[in-house]
C-alpha cells in the first residue's frame, strides 16, 4: 500500500514544518497494527530512516533529528505526522512515510530549507 505524504515546502533555517501522511485504503484494524515510520533522501544520497511510531504513541528518532523533530499518529483518522522545527539545511530532503519495513513507496513531499 503506497502512503502519500504532504506538507513539504520551502522554509528558511530555523523555521518549521508539519508533515502529514495519510493512509486511507487501510483498513482500521490492520492500520493499527503497523509501525509507520518517516525516511528521507537527501539529492546524492541514500533514502534513511528519520524515526517511527508504533501504535500505542513509542517513538524512535535519528539523532540529527531528536530534540528538533516530533512523530506522533491519529490511529483514528490513519495519519502519521511529523513536526519539524529548527530545521537545518542539512535537513532538506524528500520525506516519505511508509509501514516499517515495507518497500513499496508512495510519492514524497519535498522539504527544501535554504540558509
Amino acid at each position: 500500500v503506497q502512503l502519500q505524504a504532504s506538507g513539504g515546502g520551502l522554509v528558511r533555517a530555523g523555521g518549521s514544518l508539519r508533515l502529514s501522511c495519510a493512509a486511507p485504503r487501510l483498513i482500521f484494524s490492520t492500520y493499527v497494527q503497523y509501525v509507520m515510520a518517516w525516511y528521507r533522501q537527501a539529492p546524492g544520497k541514500q533514502r534513511e530512516l528519520v524515526g517511527s511510531i508504533t501504535s500505542g504513541g513509542t517513538t524512535t528518532l535519528v539523532d540529527s533529528a531528536k530534540g528538533r523533530f516530533t512523530i506522533s499518529r491519529d490511529n483514528s483518522k490513519k495519519k502519521v505526522f511529523l513536526q519539524m522545527n529548527d530545521l537545518k539545511v542539512e535537513d532538506t530532503a524528500v520525506y516519505y512515510c511508509n509501514i516499517e519495513g515495507s518497500n513499496d513507496w508512495g510519492k514524497g513531499t519535498q522539504v527544501t530549507v535554504s540558509s
